[in-house]
């Protein structure tokens, strides 16, 4: 459990304590002070969702790329064809999970920043992060592009059925 602090003068103090001082200063005084501190802890939850869900991407990231590597990108291959290797595989994810590459996800939204992942959910990303960990055991095996785009897109509809339940006990939460 966090231990909410303010720094009043330079020392640490419990959130209330810090209410309190600011009481004793003025009731407008403590109302400022209590809605800074509740806009501080807002951002610092969207900051840390964000975060959260960044690192859960690239869980499996480097063994979805290995895989690639090690399978799919022969070694005569420039840097820039090897590219466009690792980011037709990503899409082979996008079109299973999204039902689009990351460039039909981008000309459709021309003003958001970023790319398609950055705004899915958790549990998109949860299932994204298995299925670059199955594609990459498909890959190894030497399962087709197509073949291995039907089941990665059959796996997530039946995770995503599973972790979008109404089911409480198995339902995560979204951040």
């Amino acid at each position: 459990m966090f231990r909410q602090k303010l720094v009043v003068g330079g020392t640490y103090a419990h959130k209330d304590i810090a209410f309190e001082f600011a009481m004793w200063i003025s009731p407008e005084f403590k109302i400022y002070i209590v809605k800074e501190f509740q806009r501080l802890k807002t951002e610092e939850q969207r900051l840390l969702g964000w975060s959260a869900k960044r690192e859960l991407s690239k869980i499996n990231y480097r063994i979805h790329t290995d895989a690639i590597k090690q399978n799919l990108v022969p070694p005569e291959v420039t840097p820039s064809q090897a590219s466009i290797i690792y980011a037709n595989e990503a899409d082979v994810l996008n079109v299973a999970m999204f039902g689009k590459t990351a460039k039909q996800w981008r000309d459709a939204n021309p003003d958001l920043k970023g790319n398609i992942r950055d705004y899915a959910t958790i549990n998109e990303l949860i299932c994204l992060s298995n299925m670059e960990n199955l594609n990459a055991v498909f890959i190894e095996q030497g399962v087709t592009q197509g073949e291995r785009l039907v089941k990665l897109n059959q796996i997530a509809i039946h995770q995503m059925s599973i972790l979008e339940s109404g089911d409480n006990d198995r339902k995560l939460l979204k951040m």
